[in-house]
């Protein structure tokens, strides 16, 4: 399937993402469906948990299209992204060339001939980058880009903007499509200005509580629908304390409706909350806070 003429319009592409359990909103479906018809990557920015990265699965979901996934951290390099030579095998070919030497057969090869055979397919092993590019049409997620530092950056840049990388030892590889890219920051630093210039771009709310309501019907229909309601009441009054590290996202929210309901509850009350708030809270201090305000919480 060709990525930009698979949906007619932004209205189809939501549909399709609804059909996967993803619900977008309009305004996150038009540049979805605009950085797939420009053949442009979409940078998706917004707190961690507000569902950056499973636009991506989803995406892929709808597409038909294979999910290939490039985890970005401190220190992370072209070499991790790109590729890299399996050097245990490549000792292991040597070893049997010398055998081979030793017996007398094929002592004749030359230098050029052995550095030919250590660089070839066989040894070459694609990270996700190049798997990309060479398996496209994919859905390419880069995932967290505001890990990375400035020369990855800069690196990413430039493959972004031609579709194509030069193994020395093998040649250049060009994309025959380019791929789907979704890229994602938990904006722990600012990206560089030509690399959002490269992209489409969009910022990632927190749902509302209607909209994460219906979310959590989608994804996790088992769970009640009066602890459904009280689940995410829950979840927006924790939210709403600016003073947490780290607010629930849409997955603890679904993560401990899905646990309550595990656990037999039918209405959520002030002791089986806190005792089931590790599912949605993941600091001390953040767990510390809430503790005590659940009750006005809940009430609320």
């Amino acid at each position: 399937m060709d990525p930009r003429a698979a949906y007619a319009s932004a209205g189809d592409l939501e549909k399709a993402l609804g059909a996967t359990g993803y619900l977008s909103s309009p305004e996150l479906s038009t540049v979805a469906w605009l950085s797939l018809r420009l053949a442009r990557p979409l940078l998706m920015e917004g707190e961690p948990g507000t569902g950056k990265t499973s636009l991506a699965e989803a995406l892929a979901e709808a597409l038909d299209l294979p999910l290939v996934r490039l985890q970005c951290y401190e220190g992370i390099d072209a070499t991790q992204a790109l590729y890299d030579w399996d050097f245990p095998r490549q000792i292991l070919h040597l070893r049997a060339l010398e055998a081979t030497a030793a017996e007398g057969a094929g002592s004749d090869r030359d230098l050029g001939e052995v550095e030919g055979q250590l660089f070839d397919e066989r040894f070459l092993l694609a990270r996700p980058i190049l798997k990309a590019l060479r398996e496209a049409p994919v859905v390419l997620l880069i995932d967290e880009i505001d890990r990375a530092d400035d020369e990855f950056e800069a690196f990413l840049l430039e493959v972004l903007s031609t579709w194509q990388v030069t193994i020395p030892e093998l040649g250049t590889i060009t994309a025959a499509t380019p791929p789907v890219v979704i890229l994602t920051s938990n904006r722990t630093r600012e990206l560089h200005d030509a690399l959002k210039r490269r992209c489409l771009y969009h910022w990632l709310e927190h749902p509302g509580l209607q909209r994460e309501l219906e979310i959590l019907a989608a994804r996790a229909p088992e769970v009640p629908q009066q602890l459904a309601e009280q689940v995410v009441r829950a979840t927006h009054a924790i939210r709403a304390d600016e003073a947490l590290v780290k607010p629930p996202g849409i997955a603890e929210t679904l993560d401990w409706a899905r646990a309550l309901t595990e656990l037999g509850v039918r209405e959520l009350d002030v002791e089986t909350a806190a005792a089931t708030l590790g599912v949605a809270v993941k600091y001390r201090e953040d767990a510390e806070r809430v503790q005590h305000a659940l009750a006005r919480m809940l009430a609320g």
